[in-house]
């Protein structure tokens, strides 16, 4: 069992069991190499493809994963479950160091499992962004003929169809957030504050997938004329919904626990937004990241981080932030790149080799 993620009765036994078990078998990931264009069918599996023509090949990847009883099931019901799994484990992540690279706390592996015993805005984001990655992953997986029982956008409307006799196959949305509830099992937690928040936030990463989805047309016609145009529904890229979490990071209500009289339990209630008066508590709204405490420096180790020493950083940019005050040391080195690149024909690229000096600032211990 991995600690801190076998809670009974709250979202963290639902959602992070699942998640955590396929960290200790990535291989490191270097978000400074990500595009912002990167499709999931082209990140790389984390193991062998649980084909469905392999007979029971997929009830193997099932087991590898560490699941709930009922999670498990339904993972052995449905081939490319296991392997759809893994692939939002590791777009979660990739997402995650790329939008935290210049900060003191940088989505590290190290320390994950004690950060998420806690209630700080960063485990805010780590159950919004895995959410968010299972909700964006199931939906391309079904939309790209991975998973047995769903297919395309199965939406009753006119534009769907017409899409679909056109060979288009839209991104199926309303299947992945079904199935997904179905999957982590949310239920009625009475007043576990901290349950509360966990599935607020997680809601807050499928609802940034929601909001993401757009129409995208196609036209259809002789000499490119539109005589017919065909619309579908298509996910936006996951970086796009990675920046939308990363902003409601930034603004991340603190709350608290109150009891509403009214109806006898607990509700989740925030510090005061600006401009509101302060005699009337702050209810956060549904795309709000909750948090219910402050989070540490992270610029020492700890059994949340690494702390900063030997990051780098950029002088103008975060060293000051990045090294909390310790200062920075400068390295220089030479480098060597492609340069007075010409087209010869026919039909290759010749480049020549140019150095030139590059000077690398890392924060001090």
């Amino acid at each position: 069992d991995v600690a801190g993620c076998a809670l009974s009765g709250s979202l963290r036994s639902a959602l992070w069991p699942w998640c955590l078990s396929g960290l200790t078998s990535l291989p490191a990931l270097s978000p400074l190499s990500l595009t912002g264009k990167e499709g999931l069918t082209h990140l790389p599996s984390l193991g062998p493809s649980a084909n469905p023509a392999q007979g029971k090949a997929h009830l193997k990847q099932c087991d590898l994963l560490k699941l709930s009883r009922k999670q498990k099931r339904l993972c052995q019901r449905e081939p490319g479950l296991a392997e759809t799994l893994r692939d939002a484990v590791r777009l979660s992540i990739m997402e995650c160091q790329y939008q935290f690279r210049n900060e003191r706390w940088n989505c590290s592996l190290d320390g994950r499992t004690s950060l998420l015993k806690r209630g700080f805005k960063e485990t805010a984001f780590l159950y919004a962004v895995s959410s968010a990655a299972l909700t964006h992953a199931l939906a391309r997986a079904c939309s790209a003929g991975r998973m047995e029982r769903c297919t395309c956008d199965d939406s009753p409307d006119l534009e769907n169809r017409k899409a679909w006799q056109w060979g288009v196959c839209g991104d199926n949305l309303k299947y992945s957030t079904k199935f997904l509830k179905n999957f982590l099992g949310q239920k009625k937690i009475g007043k576990d504050l901290r349950a509360k928040v966990d599935i607020h936030n997680t809601n807050v990463g499928i609802k940034a997938v929601k909001n993401g989805l757009k129409t995208t047309c196609k036209c259809h016609g002789v000499s490119g004329s539109c005589a017919v145009r065909t619309c579908w529904k298509q996910l936006s890229p996951f970086h796009e919904t990675g920046k939308i979490l990363k902003l409601r990071y930034d603004d991340a209500v603190k709350i608290f626990s109150a009891t509403n009289a009214a109806v006898g339990h607990s509700e989740l209630v925030g510090t005061q937004r600006h401009g509101h008066s302060p005699k009337s508590p702050a209810t956060p709204r549904p795309t709000d990241l909750v948090y219910v405490e402050d989070s540490p420096s992270f610029c020492r180790p700890s059994k949340y981080s690494l702390g900063t020493a030997g990051r780098t950083c950029s002088r103008e940019a975060s060293c000051d932030s990045l090294c909390c005050g310790r200062g920075y040391n400068t390295q220089s080195r030479m480098v060597t790149f492609s340069c007075h690149c010409q087209v010869q024909w026919c039909c290759y690229v010749e480049c020549q080799q140019c150095m030139q000096e590059e000077v690398i600032y890392s924060c001090k211990h």
